[in-house]
């Protein structure tokens, strides 16, 4: 079994997020008084409606962006800059058009001085360990989205990450695409008997994928000014399939509690977008 851990990968206490906004005296507050811990090995998934500030506190959790409020710590320490623990996948692969497979697996490696045969052999590994070992010489564009995915995934994953922060990394996929990736993610992050896995810090859209995918589930609330309104437990058995783990009753209930919750924002959401259209006239 594994062993019990208490430290706390990720904490954001108390964190607000204000945005100065051409032609406005107030600046647009995105995320206001937001307070989360992520222990180690644990898998946190984020849903809220559209524009709720989802994406920024991934941002702050990264470094990429500093809170107007509130503190950051990581493994008990404050975060000042890039966090350096945490590897970043976005919803859209970054890899590099003119780089191969091969090399784009490789591309964070390189700046941590291992040896040519050392980077080969890890560079070989992670392409076997995603699946996509005899892919090594294709470029971006010769692979399917999915392919993709897998060469971000050890690109993001060869780095050893202890914290790993993915916004929406698999919504541009067709179904039967996203379940292996969201498959392999979790056998990938997982742990072990000596090891804790990798902490995430999960956001998408995708109901059904935060509860099939994650410990914990926590809702943010219709912005301006988002705030943690739900937290759910998601006491479902692991390891798990994440086709068949929708099945159980216990994916049901819990699915209409948090939809209950989630939908009174998706609506508040909705009218003040109709409210800002309606102000700001037609887009063009």
């Amino acid at each position: 079994m594994l062993n019990q851990v208490n430290q706390y990968s990720l904490e954001l206490k108390d964190v607000s997020c204000a945005f100065a906004t051409h032609g406005i005296e107030d600046s647009y507050i995105a995320v206001k008084d937001i307070s989360l811990q992520i222990k180690e090995g644990e898998f946190v998934s984020i849903v809220g409606p559209t524009g709720c500030g989802k994406s920024t506190l991934l941002n702050v959790a990264a470094g990429l962006l500093e809170p107007s409020k509130g503190q950051i710590l990581s493994f008990d320490k404050p975060l000042k800059g890039i966090n350096s623990r945490a590897g970043y996948m976005f919803q859209s692969d970054a890899l590099m058009p003119w780089c191969n497979a091969r090399d784009n697996v490789a591309m964070g490696l390189k700046f941590r001085k291992f040896s040519a045969k050392e980077l080969n052999e890890m560079t070989e590994e992670w392409l076997r360990r995603v699946g996509m070992n005899g892919f090594g010489d294709r470029y971006p564009h010769q692979l399917s989205g999915g392919m993709r995915k897998r060469i971000a995934l050890a690109q993001t994953l060869a780095l050893d990450p202890d914290i790993i922060l993915m916004d929406e990394p698999f919504s541009a996929l067709d179904i039967q695409t996203r379940q292996l990736m969201e498959n392999e993610v979790l056998a990938l992050c997982s742990g072990n008997a000596t090891k804790p896995g990798k902490s995430i810090l999960f956001i998408t859209h995708d109901l059904d994928e935060a509860i099939a995918m994650s410990d914990r589930v926590l809702i943010l609330s219709a912005g301006p000014g988002s705030k943690i309104i739900g937290e759910f437990n998601i006491d479902l058995p692991k390891p798990r399939d994440v086709a068949e783990i929708r099945n159980q009753p216990r994916f049901y209930e819990l699915y209409q509690a948090i939809w209950t919750l989630l939908r009174n924002e998706v609506l508040k959401s909705y009218e003040l977008q109709k409210q800002a259209n309606k102000y700001n006239g037609p887009g063009v």
